[in-house]
């Protein structure tokens, strides 16, 4: 056999082998795109149907089986959701419970975070480790307790039983304190050098820096407000304190028990709209926040 054909042939053979690695390759990715395509429709199919559900008539609602686009498109199930849950008072109820603990919350995690990171005391170590034991420990064990506090305090229906019990997160000083320890400490002591006190080194040099994480706590902090349920019920579910999750519960059952599922469905819709554009919108911080809290241990 000619060196010629033997080139020829070893050219074939590499082309046979270049068209399949081509065929896997393609094979592969089309399957990696079709687990996502069917992952995404499984998780965005609930949206759909709360959306479709929302327009529909009671009656239409009801029918089997059921139709997947509303015979006859009803807007106005937004409105009367609005008006009958008074969404206007639960927005305003749950936004100041929100902001108010978001930003108390923020300001203890700062200077919890900040000790824990640069401040040197006695039996810091020893502290800490006891503050992440309690994260093992289920919050639904601390609400009897917490119940019967605020019970003898005198703050049932007041916003303080919604704001005051959970202003500490250990969970959030944790990761602040993760990104505090990222920043060289070689500034830490320059400052010092300088006459800059804690404080001021604090405000103008660790938190700038760690800004991303601070903006994920208060995403996360406010979505967690937000979403609150047993708490408020248990302890604020007066007209004057309820908020959002509580207030859609019953507002939409009559006298007889009957439910109008498509209007329930109309303020649900517009409870969730702010929290999905907060995700789309601000998904990045919240990636990048935790993803710079995590690398150093």
């Amino acid at each position: 056999m000619s060196q010629n054909t033997m080139q020829v042939m070893h050219a074939r053979d590499m082309q046979k082998t270049s068209g399949r690695q081509k065929i896997v390759r393609f094979l592969s990715q089309f399957g990696v795109y079709l687990f996502l395509i069917i992952m995404a429709a499984i998780v965005l199919f609930p949206f759909y149907w709360m959306i479709i559900s929302s327009l529909k008539s009671l009656a239409e609602y009801r029918l089997s089986p059921p139709t997947f686009w509303p015979a006859q498109v009803l807007i106005s199930n937004y409105a009367d959701a609005f008006t009958t849950a008074s969404l206007g008072v639960l927005f305003k109820n749950t936004m100041i419970v929100g902001v108010v603990s978001t930003l108390l919350s923020l300001v203890i995690t700062i200077f919890t975070a900040f000790a824990f990171a640069r401040l040197e005391f006695k039996g810091k170590e020893l502290l800490f480790a006891a503050l992440l034991a309690t994260m093992m420990i289920p919050g639904e064990l601390f609400t009897i307790t917490n119940f019967a506090t605020v019970t003898n305090l005198g703050w049932r229906n007041t916003y303080t039983v919604l704001i005051v019990p959970f202003l500490v997160s250990v969970f959030y000083i944790y990761l602040l304190r993760q990104n505090f320890l990222q920043i060289p400490n070689e500034l830490y002591l320059a400052a010092k050098v300088d006459g800059t006190s804690d404080l001021k080194y604090l405000w103008k040099v660790m938190v700038p820096l760690s800004l991303p994480t601070l903006i994920s706590i208060t995403i996360l902090k406010m979505m967690g407000a937000w979403n609150s349920y047993i708490w408020p019920r248990l302890v604020a579910n007066d007209e004057a304190h309820r908020l959002i999750t509580n207030g859609l519960r019953n507002a939409f059952t009559d006298t007889t028990g009957d439910v109008n599922y498509p209007v329930q469905m109309a303020a649900v819709a517009l409870v969730s709209a702010p929290l999905f554009l907060v995700f789309v919108f601000l998904r990045k911080y919240i990636m990048s926040g935790v993803s710079r809290s995590g690398i150093k241990g």
